[in-house]
């Protein structure tokens, strides 16, 4: 198949979308695809879109292009787009994203959503399509693996990291804990650290604070520690605790967004009114979690395997799949979207 991707990908620290490409890159043409990052190839068999936005750094193309590169090009493209975020991920009580991405959505054959929860999301907002699927993320696990065992004394280390610094990454919680290691009844049992980019005017003065790092050398971070927290707000699926947990580190985790997806089973839940009650627990518990994240499924080779083979069901369903595609019906949306609009 040629397959164009619609990801700028980037070098270094990236979010979790820039990690997906470029796992899914690596995936398909080593299965012995070709994969482009535009849509000059007249014969492309599949568009994937995964960022509308042509603001956004990590849109290599958006679904105007992809209508006019049908209209005009090759209309026997399957187009699959990748929804992986959400208004309320970002607090946004309005709505726009999600209803921007519904509205790009129409140039779309197949929707892939990166968790139940945010497709629930979606429908929500008025998404109402049959084609539709859940696949979830997975990390490389040649790169996030775990540090052979070693004798474990003193404090235990928790850690996080994220690339955004939106609050709804769970600063909220990191600062509660910050507080409580100012008192020698946690600090004498705990440290934490956070890797990311924090919030503008945001501080963690008791916690150890770092820039991002990216590849080996967060890899290597990460196990240095002991126990992976996560305390993100509609997280859509994520990949910062997936990258905690295939480096063998138990899961403390909010219950919220699609984290109970990705995590239960591998650690400890918490919420706004038993945070210390569960962080107990895990303090008390870790090494009985560490032993289970042996068996933590979310990876890389099987989430891309999975699109690999959507991507040729949906080829095989070429015919079927064109028949019934929207924007047919809605030359409204279709001259719109052609005039920039």
């Amino acid at each position: 198949m040629k397959i164009s991707m619609g990801s700028n990908i980037q070098p270094g620290p990236w979010g979790g979308g820039n990690q997906f490409a470029r796992s899914l890159a690596d995936h398909l043409s080593q299965a012995g695809h070709q994969v482009s990052f535009d849509l000059s190839d007249p014969e492309l068999d599949l568009i994937l879109l995964t960022e509308p936005d042509p603001k956004l750094k990590v849109s290599a193309f958006n679904h105007r292009q992809i209508l006019r590169y049908l209209l005009f090009t090759n209309s026997k493209a399957v187009v699959a787009h990748r929804v992986n975020n959400s208004s309320e991920t970002k607090g946004q009580a309005s709505g726009e994203f999600n209803r921007f991405r519904i509205n790009a959505n129409l140039v779309a054959d197949h929707t892939i959503f990166i968790s139940q929860w945010l497709w629930e999301t979606y429908r929500r907002w008025g998404y109402d399509r049959d084609e539709t699927s859940v696949i979830l993320n997975g990390g490389d696990a040649s790169l996030w693996k775990p540090a052979p065992a070693r004798e474990r004394s003193g404090r235990l280390s928790l850690v996080t990291h994220h690339w955004s610094d939106h609050p709804n990454k769970g600063w909220d919680i990191y600062e509660r804990l910050d507080s409580l290691l100012a008192r020698p009844e946690w600090s004498d049992k705990l440290c934490f650290t956070y890797l990311g980019n924090p919030p503008q005017g945001r501080a963690l003065p008791h916690c150890r604070v770092m820039e991002p790092l990216g590849g080996e050398e967060l890899a290597a971070e990460l196990r240095r520690h002991d126990i992976y927290l996560t305390a993100a707000i509609n997280e859509p699926a994520g990949m910062h605790h997936i990258e905690g947990a295939l480096c063998g580190l138990p899961l403390l985790y909010r219950r919220s967004g699609a984290l109970p997806e990705y995590c239960q089973g591998f650690g400890i839940a918490f919420d706004e009114s038993d945070f210390e009650q569960s962080l107990r627990a895990m303090l008390a518990e870790h090494e009985k979690w560490r032993a289970r994240l042996a068996q933590y499924p979310h990876v890389s080779q099987r989430m891309c395997q999975e699109y690999l083979d959507l991507f040729l069901a949906l080829t095989q369903r070429k015919s079927q799949l064109m028949a019934k595609r929207r924007f047919w019906s809605r030359p409204w949306w279709a001259a719109k979207v052609l005039a920039g609009r």
